[in-house]
């Protein structure tokens, strides 16, 4: 089960402003990719659930951070269906991020009191996703909505949290039209954790990109 709280989550995506994106079939990849973020600074990491017996890679990767890494916390994305939240939940997953908004989801995280974060598009969604007790909505695709919806959503509901994935870069410009539109934190897929980085297995400047992204933010927020 979790080992984080809902609102030390909360804490830690508000405190940091960024939850790096991340799959890959490989544990031991994932191992390397997971010390490079936290050593970079990163204290939360969405594992996307996106192939085959990605469940098992989870787990283990779970357990690397568990036992190496205090104060890092994993959980999981692209989470579709009440079963394989439970699934992942049952992994120790200690937050659950989806594509869509699910009412099936969010009755089992809530019900083991984990934060869950749906994937919203409109005011309505996330006025419902908000009713059915979501602390931070992700804003997806964010690159179909930009800034400028969440500045228009933050005008009547600024109690609302809102985490764009897609189109966030970890540029200065990029992140300061995100962050001054009201975002509460960003999540960051390919842009961070490239593929290039990944075939060239260079760890460390996965870690210098990460910290360089967390600065600015840090600046930003």
């Amino acid at each position: 089960m979790a080992r984080y709280s809902r609102l030390e989550v909360v804490r830690t995506m508000s405190g940091t402003g960024l939850v790096p994106l991340f799959f890959h079939k490989d544990p031991s990849l994932g191992k390397e990719v997971l010390q490079a973020c936290y050593n970079g600074g990163a204290r939360l990491l969405e594992f996307t659930s996106r192939g085959d017996f990605a469940h098992g890679v989870f787990e283990q990767l779970n357990a690397y951070a568990l036992e190496k890494l205090p104060g890092m916390i994993l959980g999981v994305g692209s989470i579709t269906d009440a079963a394989s939240a439970s699934l992942y939940m049952q992994l120790g997953a200690n937050f659950v991020v989806t594509p869509v908004f699910r009412e099936d989801i969010a009755k089992v995280c809530n019900r083991r009191k984990v934060l869950w974060s749906p994937g919203c598009g409109t005011a309505t969604e996330i006025a419902r996703a908000e009713e059915f007790g979501c602390e931070i909505v992700k804003l997806f695709p964010g690159s179909t909505y930009g800034p400028d919806f969440v500045k228009a959503i933050k005008g009547p509901s600024p109690w609302t949290s809102i985490m764009p994935t897609g189109g966030v870069s970890p540029t200065e410009e990029n992140l300061k039209r995100w962050f001054e539109a009201g975002v509460t934190s960003v999540g960051m897929g390919s842009k961070l954790i490239s593929k290039e980085l990944l075939d060239a297995k260079d760890f460390d400047a996965l870690t210098t990109k990460v910290r360089n992204t967390l600065d600015i933010i840090d600046k930003l927020k």
